[in-house]
């Protein structure tokens, strides 16, 4: 099987459900950065413990991001095709989100002043993935539909990547901490 098709080679890309746009009008534009950001959360997953519960719940958002970019690559002639939760983002998709943010701001304390990214390399990919989903947020709101979520996942995503890079700050901190009171133990 071939992976191209030359289809595209006049500078068009076709779109869920039918029907070809520019490849550099508005609709590819908000899935592509959506792909990116994808690929981005990807990178932060390879730096996590393969089946912990950060694992298992990047792997369930970039599977969500496959929903949302089916959403976006569809025409809106062609939006009632759409699935609620398989090809267009539903409300529960958001909450879910929201359960996740939730459960990771119990465990952390809020820092007291502006993060400065880095505590970590899961931290700092975490926050890289954050700001490429703000991004994708931006260039998706140009088309989403009118009472579509799209853009209150991506915002919930970013809070969730958020709170997951400085969940990661903690744990790192921590065990930080341990491994500077076993090496003062030791002199």
């Amino acid at each position: 099987m071939l992976i191209y098709t030359r289809s595209g080679d006049d500078g068009t890309t076709g779109l869920y459900f039918g029907g070809r746009v520019p490849k550099d009008s508005d609709r590819p534009i908000a899935y592509g950065e959506v792909d990116e950001a994808q690929a981005f959360i990807g990178l932060a997953r390879s730096l996590s413990i393969p089946g912990s519960d950060l694992d298992l719940l990047l792997i369930q958002c970039e599977r969500d991001l496959w929903v949302l970019m089916a959403e976006l690559a569809t025409d809106s002639a062609n939006r009632h095709k759409l699935l609620e939760s398989k090809s267009v983002v539903s409300a529960e998709m958001v909450t879910a989100l929201e359960d996740g943010i939730d459960a990771v701001m119990e465990s952390l304390d809020l820092p007291k002043e502006f993060v400065v990214p880095g505590g970590s390399p899961l931290s700092a990919q975490l926050d890289v993935a954050r700001t490429v989903v703000r991004r994708a947020e931006r260039a998706a709101l140009a088309v989403a539909e009118q009472g579509s979520y799209v853009g209150q996942y991506l915002n919930r995503l970013s809070d969730l990547l958020w709170a997951l890079a400085r969940q990661a700050d903690a744990t790192n901190l921590t065990a930080k901490d341990a491994s500077l009171s076993s090496s003062k133990e030791h002199s």
